[in-house]
């Protein structure tokens, strides 16, 4: 874990996914990346449109998909892909976008389509599963993460790539990578700012034996690794400083 202060999270976040996206590429010569939504990545997405580091990772060679989505339209306010558009992609030379069309009639058509693109792109066959370069995960206050839920089928999804999945609040449907898709990646960074984490935070580092772990505490890749970015305002409220 990674404990920092909160004005200097967004740069530590930034300088870890353009330096793992950059090793991605001098190896493979191509990257991908999952991004999530929520609150905490937004300061990070805005720095990286920033002139200083606009030029720090390789983007035309990356691939950029999305973690989860709201079932949305992308120009709505809740929209993952419209959050990340406005902050960050509009200013880079990215060529390869994969977006989860939260705005479709049919949200599990949607999930299937992405599920193909998915296998196309990684050319995947009808079991395997993609392993991503870099993902970036938030964690709610109630300890969930991408959009799985506690208690919720999709959190217990084992086949599927891409699920439709159920939030307790609106909007309510959303797309979701699942677990086992999460636990393939090379690297998994999780982004956790803000006291309000700390009860989760709390649970996923120091967890009773008498409760089900969270969805955040199922991210565990066994060949990859898992980097958790935390400011000081939710080691503080977790007891973890």
């Amino acid at each position: 874990m990674l404990i920092v202060p909160a004005e200097t999270f967004p740069e530590v976040a930034a300088r870890w996914t353009v330096t793992r996206l950059g090793q991605a590429v001098r190896r493979h010569g191509v990257a991908h990346l999952a991004l999530s939504g929520g609150s905490t990545p937004r300061s990070v997405l805005r720095l990286l449109a920033t002139p200083t580091w606009l030029t720090a990772a390789p983007w035309s060679q990356v691939h950029v998909w999305w973690v989860d989505e709201r079932c949305v339209p992308p120009d709505h306010h809740e929209s993952n892909y419209g959050m990340a558009y406005s902050l960050l992609l509009r200013h880079l030379p990215v060529q390869h976008i994969h977006r989860l069309h939260g705005e479709a009639p049919d949200p599990e058509a949607a999930a299937r389509a992405y599920e193909d693109e998915l296998r196309r792109v990684f050319g995947l066959g009808p079991r395997g599963r993609p392993r991503f370069d870099l993902i970036l995960l938030g964690m709610g206050a109630d300890g969930h993460t991408a959009s799985l839920f506690p208690g919720t089928a999709a959190l217990a999804e084992q086949k599927r790539l891409v699920v439709v999945g159920q939030a307790p609040h609106p909007p309510h449907r959303r797309l979701t990578l699942t677990l086992p898709v999460l636990n393939r990646a090379s690297w998994v960074l999780f982004l956790v700012a803000g006291a309000e984490k700390g009860p989760a935070l709390a649970q996923v580092w120091r967890p009773a034996p008498d409760r089900p772990p969270l969805p955040a505490a199922l991210v565990r890749p066994p060949r990859g690794n898992v980097i958790w970015l935390v400011d000081e305002a939710a080691a503080r409220a977790a007891n973890l400083r």
